[in-house]
């Protein structure tokens, strides 16, 4: 689109800020298309490190878009992580909005 059109973007407002983060993108990705991923599957799909994953998925379980159980397989302890009603609601509505804006971008 030429620097002087006079086409208007939509605006970006509705997109929410909880994922704009690389992370947090990847993280909702992947649970909105699975039930539940765990602490190690979601580090390994995402190459994040430890402390990086638990400081996104924390922040994610604060705004109550995830939620974590944790629980023993034998003797080892495992943390799952699965989409709540709110957080699928969220992330639908961020990706409509970016997919409005992209959609207007490009005609």
């Amino acid at each position: 689109m030429p620097a002087n059109s006079s086409h208007t973007l939509p605006s970006l407002d509705g997109l929410n800020k909880a994922f704009e983060s690389k992370a947090r993108l990847g993280i909702m990705s992947v649970l909105m298309v699975n039930e539940s991923a765990d602490f190690a599957t979601l580090k390994q799909l995402l190459s994040l490190t430890d402390g990086n994953l638990a400081s996104h998925t924390r922040a994610l379980e604060e705004l109550g878009y995830i939620q974590c159980e944790k629980r023993f397989i034998g003797r080892k302890p495992n943390t799952s992580f699965s989409v709540t009603q709110a957080g699928s609601q969220a992330f639908k509505a961020h990706l409509k909005a970016l997919e409005l804006f992209v959609a207007h971008a490009s005609s």
